[in-house]
């Protein structure tokens, strides 16, 4: 599931960059970092519910994500254990994950339903 996401991804945002794409599928989905499932609940239980909710629902615009939301709603440690993994600022992290994430989420779910965490 996870190279068919970040081909998704990469379809996607041609812009951000295979690399960049790869690892923060990688972070993403780390156990560490508690994987997607972990994310979206982190976002939800932050106020997010609406926008992760279009996300995952079939058939239904995106609602967009700022990196200030973001990390607002994960925690800065959890931002933070992301950027580490992507090498990069985690401000920078941040706006690229919620750039990228609707969509990832999106790619996820095309059934309308999260998967289960591995």
């Amino acid at each position: 599931m996870l190279d068919g996401l970040a081909n998704s991804l990469k379809n996607i945002l041609p812009d951000a960059g295979d690399a960049l794409v790869d690892r923060a599928m990688g972070a993403i989905n780390d156990p560490a970092t508690g994987g997607l499932a972990s994310v979206v609940q982190k976002l939800r239980d932050g106020g997010m519910s609406e926008t992760v909710n279009s996300w995952i629902a079939a058939g239904k615009a995106n609602l967009p994500i700022t990196g200030d939301q973001l990390r607002a709603a994960l925690g800065n440690e959890h931002v933070v254990a992301i950027a580490g993994k992507l090498g990069i600022d985690p401000a920078h992290a941040a706006d690229k994950l919620a750039a990228m994430l609707p969509a990832a989420v999106d790619a996820a779910t095309p059934t309308g339903t999260l998967p289960p965490a591995a």
